[in-house]
């Protein structure tokens, strides 16, 4: 019997067959005799994708080791007389101090150089990073602006209440026709981590916004400046062609530079916006000074968060709310030390705001699902405690405090509203008429509370009542993104309206009464989520946002 297999019997007759014709056709083709194995293909004259060039590094010296002085003796001493012993080992013990002293300092830098600055910094200090022509640059913006007061304005507390359904349809008419002009116009990466904060810059001949970032970096753009020009290797200068728009810088105000000095919040003077304040995740709250040109800090906690401010329109007194929970009254014409803290939630509070009309209501949303509004003229009437017959003012002011001034005849009607939301509350804000409160909530629900004038001039508590808009809006930004916080436009002579971003990419654009008036997007220039949002005071037509790259973007009419 053959030990071939019928397999393999007819594998060989097909190979047989096929050469056979392939000769009758007069093509000669070698057929290999084992398939499995085949010839290796030509070079494709195609050249593969290149890797990008790296640049060779260099050695880096060697360090040497830290050794003892009795291990870097290489040689026994044996004709040593005792007085030369003396001084060498005098010697020894001398380096021995100096070298232990060293390594102290270098572990105290290490130290500081991880502890929050409280201190007075001069712009030059917090702007290390920038070349001296870009310092040069930026203190010449700084200096411009301070030439015109440019206070914060508000609306009426009645206006753009209309009679008619008709008349207010005309104005979100014209609202949407000039928000849908808006394109993307500048981009560019103005901070190096995740934008946290914006606010733009009143200043109508400029697109000046200012973002900060998760490692306290606060950077400002000039979105419409002209590019900066960068000269080739003929000597010739042309417009620099990195894909960026305008000017931008970057100071280090919040230190140190990691997560924990994230900028939750940035406002201006609303005097004359000649000084931006910062709030941050260190603990610290800084003023950046336009006209001395120093950041200098005016509160500071142990280690309680601070995640956000307000300042009342005469700019001297400022709220302030935190991670545990508590409000805190800051005036400015005062010493720190005075300031007065109350813990008014178990949990955190996200946000606090002022109300533009009526400054005695604040607003505020926490983590424990309520939105709710104060009357501080009643919070602030806290009685002082004495001690040892001298009257004493307590300073801090825990939750069985608040909860037992609230439920006293002196506390009666502090607390106006307590709406309650189906998850935690992000940010609630007052619009620019000191009408309307917006809030952003977890639930994936904007919602919008409309409050008469007569319902706050009474002294008694806002009625319980419903959202009367509710605006569904996907906010699961998760742990790389920001929290969306809807942002009213603080322009008072426009139809109220507020921005959010989306997590489609797109900036959405709400009317008051939770419209949607426009959605910008582009997909050929933005890719990202813009989570964080703001617009002019003044102009109309104007937004920005910024996403977790620090990558950020005006939107403006094409034509500008």
């Amino acid at each position: 019997m053959s030990d071939i297999s019928d397999y393999e019997l007819e594998r060989e007759a097909n190979i047989a067959r096929n050469r056979e014709l392939l000769a009758k056709l007069d093509f000669s083709v070698d057929l290999p005799s084992n398939p499995g194995k085949r010839k290796a293909q030509e070079k494709s004259s195609a050249k593969p994708v290149q890797p990008n060039k790296r640049t060779k590094r260099e050695k880096e010296p060697v360090i040497p080791v830290r050794q003892s002085a009795r291990l870097r003796r290489t040689t026994v001493i044996l004709d040593e007389s005792p007085g030369q012993r003396k001084r060498r080992e005098k010697e020894e013990e001398e380096l021995r101090k100096k070298e232990e002293e060293e390594r102290l300092e270098a572990e105290e830098h290490a130290r500081e150089a991880k502890r929050p600055r409280h201190h007075d910094l001069d712009l030059s200090v917090v702007a290390d990073d920038l070349l001296p022509e870009d310092l040069s640059a930026l203190r010449t913006t700084l200096q411009t602006l301070t030439q015109t007061a440019h206070p914060r304005r508000t609306a009426s507390h009645d206006a753009f209440v209309f009679d008619t359904d008709k008349k207010e349809a005309e104005a979100l008419t014209d609202l949407r026709e000039k928000l849908g002009r808006l394109k993307v116009v500048a981009r560019a990466k103005v901070t190096q981590d995740r934008v946290y904060s914006a606010a733009y810059h009143p200043d109508p001949t400029k697109d000046l916004i200012f973002f900060g970032d998760k490692h306290g970096q606060l950077g400002i753009w000039d979105a419409r400046a002209p590019p900066d020009e960068a000269a080739d290797e003929d000597g010739e200068t042309s417009a620099a062609s990195d894909g960026e728009n305008g000017r931008h810088w970057a100071m280090q105000i919040h230190w140190p530079a990691s997560s924990r000095s994230s900028i939750s919040s940035i406002k201006f003077d609303p005097v004359n916006s000649h000084n931006v304040f910062t709030s941050s995740y260190d603990c610290t709250i800084r003023s950046l000074s336009f006209t001395s040109e120093i950041s200098r800090e005016i509160f500071s906690t142990d280690d309680v968060l601070i995640s956000c401010i307000d300042l009342l329109p005469t700019g001297q007194e400022m709220w302030i709310s935190d991670a545990v929970g508590g409000l805190t009254h800051l005036d400015l014409r005062e010493d720190r030390s005075r300031a007065r803290w109350y813990q008014v939630s178990e949990q955190k509070i996200g946000s606090v705001s002022i109300n533009p009309r009526n400054p005695h209501f604040l607003v505020t949303a926490s983590n424990n699902r309520a939105m709710k509004v104060w009357d501080t003229r009643r919070l602030e009437n806290i009685p002082v405690q004495t001690l040892d017959d001298d009257l004493v003012e307590m300073k801090d002011f825990n939750q069985e405090i608040v909860e037992e001034h609230l439920s006293s005849a002196a506390g009666n009607n502090c607390l106006r509203a307590d709406w309650r939301h189906n998850k935690s509350v992000s940010s609630a804000y007052w619009d620019p008429r000191g009408r309307s409160i917006l809030s952003t909530s977890y639930d994936d629900t904007l919602r919008l509370w409309d409050i008469d004038s007569s319902l706050m001039a009474r002294d008694t508590p806002f009625p319980s009542s419903r959202p009367f808009s509710h605006v569904q809006h996907n906010c699961q930004t998760g742990r790389w993104l920001t929290v969306f916080k809807a942002q009213w436009s603080p322009n008072p002579d426009c139809y109220p309206h507020f921005t959010v971003g989306n997590m489609e990419h797109s900036l959405d654009i709400f009317s008051c009464k939770g419209d949607l008036v426009t959605r910008l997007a582009d997909r050929k220039k933005i890719t990202a989520v813009q989570a964080v949002t703001c617009s002019h005071p003044s102009i109309l037509e104007r937004a920005a946002s910024g996403n977790a790259s620090g990558r950020c973007v005006l939107w403006a009419p094409l034509d500008l």
